[in-house]
């Protein structure tokens, strides 16, 4: 049996307007663990799993001063994780404020 491994073909033309970029819906991702949180996880836990770890991230920026492309990527994923972070907070907060009253 034979596998044609030309798939190329197949695949849809890649064009930047049609596939987003991954680092275009922080909100999406945001809310995933935002209904982890509703549903029992630990507010640390979950907080942990969005930043990006001290140790990675010391890994990262010793690749990133030897590879500039890498840098620019570096500096999207880390902002991407940042907005992740602080709209979940927002989101927890505002659940917190609604248990209050």
């Amino acid at each position: 049996m034979a596998f044609d491994l030309d798939t190329a073909s197949a695949l849809p033309p890649l064009d930047g307007a049609r596939l987003p970029s991954s680092f275009e819906a922080p909100e999406q991702e945001a809310a995933f663990f935002y209904g982890l949180f509703l549903r029992g996880y630990s507010y640390q836990e979950l907080r942990q799993d969005i930043e990006i770890p001290a140790a990675v991230l010391h890994q990262w920026r010793r690749t990133a001063a030897r590879d500039p492309g890498f840098r620019s990527l570096c500096d999207q994923m880390l902002a991407y994780r940042r907005r992740v972070l602080a709209i979940f907070q927002a989101l927890v907060a505002t659940e917190s404020a609604a248990a209050i009253q």
